[in-house]
């Protein structure tokens, strides 16, 4: 049977899975043109067949050959979704009525595939004697199909010899335990705590023009202690542990069911497609965040005295000289400011990825919202979930990042001795009718505008996700719930130091707040509003 000029066969429907319907159609050459004796042009080889895909006027992106490969092998690798279409395009030899037959035919097919590896899995070593020699041989001794194999055929996608700022910031946190990059940070600054406390600046005072007697220790920096502590190794966790799951599982399962390398290779294609941004935030952050910065605030002010800042552990050795020498805090500062801006740097690589990460799943949505006889409605509101309470636990934590670098700045300036006694004094004011605010000291506060932009950013990220996942999708209560608990931080940081009493709002949001990391969806919600029966919380 022929049409459009090409060789058609009938879906058998006959209960075959991928593998077996895929083998009889490339030999039988099924949607190949006929030669020009009349006569069907041959089996499809995988170059063949690559090239007949690429050249489909809709498939922009074309596909790759060793993905065609690996549907020729003998091997428990299936085909995605959306390459289920374009083979569904040419089987059907580009009639619409056939392309859809063949559409509902391969997924099936590959439906059937899947549900046999998983008894593969159930069987253990029993599989090993059902299968032929030939099959053993072809999934076991070829080395193509050897992971370290497809590791190196990914990478060779990359210019030989040439560096990826973005796959290398990526790699930080996709390879290796989850735990190593959180780990690194945590270690980092216990070893500056350290240090601090060896050259006896963790916990020194100074007296302040008016004869107030100030607490400027390292350690009471809470900036310093409890960003790169606790809230900076938390967020670099829940990047990590969703990036996890988008690239091991919700991806897979959406875009590439059983095509683990084109998935993977898709995933790097979407980093590689951010590579300016990775080198822009790079160099704001080391040169700017670090390097400028720490020149203009800390070193300068050290050297020839001067800058309008208020007095902190970085330039306690102008007024306490006896505590430490000025070397001696150059050096420091140097280390801690070198510190900042990398671990800032990961922070924005972490926002970079999550955006990303919805930025994928977006499009493989739309992509698969326009497949005729296929619902993947369930599966996208599952995911959308799952990626949104990544997404505002992160939010969370960069926010809370951004209101203590604020709260320490305003610090310096307040009139309270130590940290803690300027919250709890301010808390008290509110009930007894002072007004604290304004303490008559000036100073240039270069962390005001750092934390911003760390809001902004942070912000940016979330607001993006509830856009893109939210409108559409059928969980607008728990994304309401998040919004609310964000819209909340954000105003209790705008209002640090504004008048007498914040400490009592920053006190109740950073509570909702810690609360939200534990329960994203602050509370239990029906899952009927994601499309099933069962209890989600």
């Amino acid at each position: 049977m022929f049409r459009n000029g090409k060789l058609f066969l009938p879906p058998p429907r006959d209960g075959s899975d991928f593998k077996e319907l895929f083998k009889r159609l490339a030999a039988a050459g099924a949607g190949r043109p006929l030669g020009k004796d009349g006569f069907p042009a041959g089996p499809w080889t995988p170059e063949l067949l690559a090239e007949a895909i690429s050249r489909i006027d809709s498939n922009r992106a074309g596909v790759d050959l060793r993905t065609v490969q690996l549907w020729f092998q003998e091997n428990e690798k299936g085909i995605s979704t959306a390459n289920i279409r374009w083979l569904a395009r040419i089987f059907g030899c580009d009639d619409p009525v056939a392309t859809s037959e063949w559409q509902m035919e391969l997924s099936a097919a590959q439906s059937r595939l899947s549900a046999k590896r998983r008894e593969w899995k159930r069987a253990g070593s029993s599989v090993a004697q059902e299968i032929p020699d030939t099959a053993l041989t072809a999934t076991f001794d070829d080395e193509t199909d050897s992971p370290a194999e497809l590791t190196r055929d990914t990478d060779a996608k990359e210019p030989r010899g040439s560096f990826s700022l973005a796959r290398k910031s990526e790699a930080f946190f996709s390879h290796g335990s989850p735990l190593n990059l959180p780990a690194s940070v945590f270690a980092g600054m216990t070893a500056l705590g350290f240090l601090s406390y060896i050259i006896g600046i963790h916990n020194v005072t100074y007296e302040r023009a008016d004869g107030l007697v100030k607490q400027v220790g390292f350690l009471w920096a809470a900036n310093w202690t409890l960003d790169f502590m606790v809230f900076l190794p938390l967020f670099f966790f829940f990047v990590i542990e969703l990036l996890v799951f988008w690239k091991s599982e919700g991806r897979r399962k959406l875009a590439a069911r059983g095509d683990e390398v084109e998935s993977d290779d898709a995933w790097l294609r979407n980093v590689d497609a951010s590579s300016y941004t990775y080198w822009s935030v790079f160099l704001i952050c080391l040169l700017f965040a670090g390097l400028f910065q720490w020149i203009g605030v800390s070193l300068i002010p050290l050297m020839k005295g001067g800058g309008n800042y208020a007095m902190d552990w970085g330039k306690i050795a102008l007024v306490r000289p006896e505590v430490i020498s000025v070397p001696e805090t150059v050096i420091f500062t140097g280390l801690a400011y070198l510190y900042m801006c990398l671990v800032f740097y990961l922070f924005f690589v972490g926002l970079i990825l999550l955006y990303t990460v919805v930025h994928d799943l977006w499009r493989i949505g739309d992509g698969l919202k326009k497949l005729p006889h296929v619902d993947h409605q369930q599966e996208l509101n599952e995911a959308g979930l799952t990626v949104m309470r990544g997404v505002f636990r992160c939010t969370v934590l960069g926010v809370l990042v951004a209101i203590w670098m604020k709260v320490q700045s305003s610090y310096l300036a307040s009139s309270g001795e130590n940290i803690v006694a300027w919250l709890v004094g301010d808390m008290s004011s509110m009930f007894q009718g002072r007004d604290d605010v304004s303490t008559g000291f000036h100073y240039r506060m270069p962390t005001h505008y750092s934390s911003l932009l760390i809001v902004i950013s942070t912000c940016f990220v979330f607001l993006y996700g509830s856009i893109r996942l939210g409108v559409g999708g059928r969980f607008h209560a728990p994304l309401w719930k998040m919004s609310a608990v964000v819209a909340l931080l954000v105003v209790s940081y705008l209002l640090i130091d504004a008048f007498a009493g914040f400490s009592t709002l920053l006190a109740i949001s950073v509570l909702v707040a810690l609360y939200g990391l534990f329960d994203p969806g602050l509370g239990r919600w029906r899952a009927s509003e994601l499309g099933n029966n069962q209890s989600v919380s």
